[in-house]
């Protein structure tokens, strides 16, 4: 070839070879841990409106005023190469009607997104993204579902050094007076931020806690947290939230900086690090969105995600995240049966934890499991563990203190059932497995 050779655009990159292995191999993963928990695989174009993102992620962002690929197309309307993953799964959720279809609409994706920034080791300006998002419920066991899902990816794919750190950020209307208070706070040491602080504390204040400038790193030392200024209701959402973590066994530590870089969280947000990784060491997160559809012109709905960078999470993984397991693990199919449903018969709040830490034994023990989310009736759950073909139903109770730890296991296809202790539920379905 004469004159100089071409090469692939600064911030991108081929997949080839032991890479390309690498990568099947944590979709495998992904694949068999998020559709036994009942996750379908969703797909959006890679670019969209540039309005969805504007109105979505938030004006005020890094993402919307600086790192966006925007042209127009030959009508003269503004398109982007999608940024991020919730507001176009978002946008499907409201195109496509799944407000219809039971509660909540629980989703995955692994795909290519779009950002201009700094090109440095794990970090692209193409880059692709595993992410899940739940629309439709605001139940603290769906936060606490999707947060020990991710730890488990991240596990499986052999994250070194791997820590989660978690936080509220409460609901809009809850947080106004504290936002009043930090910005008087931001406004009062002005001239120590940096100009980019500055020009962001009536449109957003709390990324300045997202900060690495020395100056407003020692102003935010001393600002007041948000943690300290929930309310009633965020702060019991939020202790529900890591009762459900410490169940689960999920460790975390408590960061009540922690605002994550997109405008539409609300109430938990949580990203997981590696130490591997050095000063960038996000390897994914999330949190809730309970606006987000309201802003994109559709019903108020609920609604919580993350998405863990494929980059960042096999760089943390070393050598360690070996494609063959993973692969052999991901030949299971989409359409594998749902081996066990837990139903709640009883108070919420008082079966809720026991529900999710059997939820968990279940997957832990390799079965396909889900629980209620939506706080339907038990006629109602019973219906929609028929509907997603169940083959057992555990059904958890407490009616009167001897009922606690108590379940009744039935049989969808046999119709028989039998009392037992909770803890032998994942023990009693894998017995009838061997038994066929």
């Amino acid at each position: 070839m004469s004159g100089s050779q071409l090469k692939a655009p600064r911030g991108t990159f081929d997949v080839l070879g032991e890479e390309a292995a690498r990568r099947s191999a944590l979709e495998a993963r992904a694949r068999t841990i998020l559709e036994a928990a009942g996750y379908e695989r969703i797909e959006t174009p890679v670019f969209e409106a540039t309005e969805l993102f504007a109105r979505g992620v938030g004006e005020s962002t890094d993402i919307v005023r600086k790192e966006m690929f925007t042209l127009q197309d030959q009508a003269g309307r503004s398109l982007t190469l999608r940024p991020e993953g919730t507001a176009p799964v978002c946008r499907a959720y409201l195109e496509h009607g799944m407000h219809k279809r039971r509660q909540p609409v629980k989703l995955w994706y692994l795909s290519t997104f779009f950002r201009h920034e700094r090109a440095q080791a794990g970090r692209y300006r193409q880059f692709w993204q595993v992410g899940v998002e739940a629309i439709g419920s605001e139940d603290p066991a769906v936060d606490a579902e999707v947060i020990t899902l991710l730890s488990t990816l991240l596990a499986q794919a052999g994250v070194r050094g791997l820590r989660l750190r978690l936080s509220s950020l409460g609901s809009p209307d809850s947080r106004q007076e504290y936002r009043e208070r930090l910005q008087a706070h931001l406004h009062a040491h002005s001239d120590r931020l940096s100009e980019d602080v500055r020009s962001r504390i009536q449109l957003n204040p709390l990324r300045a806690f997202d900060s690495d400038h020395p100056g407003t790193r020692a102003v935010m030392a001393d600002a007041p947290l948000l943690s300290e200024h929930l309310s009633a209701e965020d702060a019991a959402h939020f202790a529900h939230v890591r009762e459900l973590l410490d169940g689960a066994g999920v460790a975390y530590e408590l960061d009540p900086t922690l605002v994550r870089g997109l405008d539409y969280y609300t109430r938990t947000v949580f990203e997981f690090t590696s130490d591997a990784l050095g000063a960038q060491s996000g390897v994914g997160g999330g949190g809730r969105y309970d606006g987000l559809i309201e802003q994109l012109g559709g019903p108020a709905t609920p609604g919580i995600g993350w998405a863990a960078g494929v980059e960042r999470v096999m760089l943390a993984g070393g050598e360690d995240a070996q494609p063959g397991s993973a692969a052999r693990a991901g030949a299971r199919s989409s359409a594998a049966p749902l081996e066990l449903f837990v139903a709640l018969d009883g108070p919420r709040e008082q079966l809720r934890a026991g529900a999710f830490k059997l939820l968990c034994e279940a997957r832990a023990a390799g079965l396909a499991a889900q629980m209620d989310l939506a706080g339907r009736s038990l006629k109602g759950q019973l219906g929609h563990a028929d509907a997603l073909d169940a083959r057992f139903v555990a059904i958890l109770g407490a009616s009167s203190p001897e009922d606690d730890g108590r379940a009744t296991l039935k049989d969808m296809q046999g119709g028989a059932q039998e009392q037992l202790a909770a803890g032998a539920v994942v023990h009693a379905v894998l017995r009838s497995h061997h038994a066929l």
